[in-house]
Order: C-alpha cells, then sequence, then structure tokens
C-alpha cells in the first residue's frame, strides 16, 4: 500500500498534470524528498517511465555517488543503489540548494521540509507534490505563486494523491486474468487506468486525480491490469468464457 499504491497514484498524477503543460515525462527534472519504502517506489517507476534525471535527497542533502558517506562505504543498502541511479550531474546540498531548473517536486517526507520561495527556482509549470500528511512539505497556498500544478495527501485540498485510488482495482484486475503476480508493467497500466478516468474535459490544474469516492476507479484500473496481463502473456484466465488457460511463456 505504502509503497507500490503511493507509486500507482503518482503517476497516474504525473501522467494527467502532463497532458496541461508542454513537456514531455522523458525531459523532466525531479527533485525526490523523502527515500523510505514510498520515495523508493516511486522513483523506480518514474525511471521505468522514462525519466532520467532524478535527485533524491534524505535528510543528509541529495544522494550521489561523490557523497562522502558513499565514498567512504557508510551509506548501504538501496540508499547505495540510488545514488547510483539517480542524479546524473552529482549535485550536492539541501532540498532548498539543488531544486533550482526541477520540472516537478515530490515529498514523502514531512513537513516543512523546502520554503516555499524555493519553488521559484523550478522551471516553468513547476509541479509539485507535497504528500507528507497531515502537514505537507510545504503548504498549497504558500506555493501557488510559483506552482502549476499542486497536489497533496490532503483530502481538503483539491488533487488528493491517496494510494487507496488503485485499490481494489490493482487486485480485481490480477484475480480476474488470473495472473501469477502483479509486475511492474501492471502497476503502470494500473496508473493509466487512474489517470485515464479524468477525461479531457474535466482536466483542469485542479482535477488531475480522480477522488477517492469515484466509483468509476476500480473497474477502470482492472480492465486496464487485465489488458496488460493479456498483452504480456500473464492472463491465465478469461471473464468472457470463465476458461482457464495457459501461460504463453
Amino acid at each position: 500500500d505504502d509503497q507500490h499504491g503511493t507509486a500507482v497514484v503518482t503517476m497516474a498524477a504525473l501522467f494527467n498534470a502532463l497532458k496541461i503543460i508542454d513537456k514531455r515525462i522523458e525531459d523532466l527534472r525531479v527533485l525526490m524528498v523523502g527515500l523510505g519504502a514510498a520515495g523508493i517506489a516511486v522513483t523506480k517507476m518514474m525511471l521505468a517511465a522514462g525519466l532520467t534525471h532524478i535527485v533524491g535527497c534524505d535528510r543528509h542533502g541529495a544522494l550521489s555517488t561523490t557523497r562522502p558517506d558513499y565514498e567512504s562505504g557508510e551509506m548501504t543498502g538501496i540508499k547505495r543503489w540510488y545514488a547510483e541511479n539517480s542524479n546524473p550531474d552529482h549535485l550536492l546540498g539541501t532540498p532548498d540548494e539543488v531544486i533550482e531548473g526541477t520540472d516537478l517536486f515530490i515529498g514523502l517526507s514531512g513537513p516543512g521540509v523546502i520554503e516555499a520561495e524555493a519553488l521559484e527556482k523550478m522551471n516553468r509549470d513547476a509541479i509539485v507534490f507535497a504528500m507528507a500528511n497531515p502537514n505537507p512539505e510545504v503548504m498549497p497556498e504558500e506555493a501557488a505563486p510559483y506552482v502549476r500544478n499542486m497536489a497533496t495527501g490532503r483530502s481538503d485540498y483539491p488533487n488528493q494523491i491517496n494510494n487507496v485510488l488503485c485499490f481494489p482495482g490493482i487486485f480485481r484486475g490480477a484475480l480476474d486474468a488470473g495472473a501469477p503476480q502483479i509486475t511492474e508493467d501492471m502497476k503502470m497500466a494500473a496508473a493509466r487506468g487512474i489517470a485515464g478516468v479524468v477525461s479531457d474535459d474535466d482536466l483542469s490544474e485542479d482535477y488531475i486525480i480522480p477522488s477517492v469516492f469515484d466509483r468509476d476507479v476500480a473497474p477502470k484500473v482492472a480492465e486496464a491490469v487485465v489488458q496488460e496481463a493479456k498483452r504480456a502473456g500473464d492472463a491465465r484466465f478469461s471473464v468472457e468464457t470463465g476458461a482457464f488457460g495457459t501461460l504463453s511463456h
């Protein structure tokens, strides 16, 4: 839930945010603040979607293979992997210092980790997903002068990125398909299924992600997951015929 659910719904919000601004996903420069389970999962989905310029910050600042704790061997495990697969420019510093020239800020950390004024250093049409709960990394009203698309984890602001949006649809789809596992491609399909619930006519800066009460979400996500399972040859059960088949590989 906290890992993959957050990643799927974050990607859904990003897909729709990019329909509003004139930027390609592969061109985005991203600052990720908070590298716990959710932050790692979101980063892996972004890499799978084609993003190549991601800088991740933990409590000690930006991760890089040039950071002293990496070079000394004190940085271990997933943080070491993160340093090796991100930050191609080897930036060092606090979030306020490395945010310059970014297009997307994602916060999965704690309240007030970045000053609203620092968002002015982002590129035009900035996207900010500040998802710490109950108090986000930066408050929407403070970020408003600098940001084109703003989302939080709270229900009292527009664009709530809530991991419940991918449930139960992702499991319903896997069960309907008789899939032996939930793959990364199924997760991406679920994200696109959530994004697709918001029609082009309804899409706006304040509506890039459907409500958790939208009854269309779960069926759309399930359908997207089934179609991906079929495409990949992972579907063993046909909802149409009620029959099990064999995997194609």
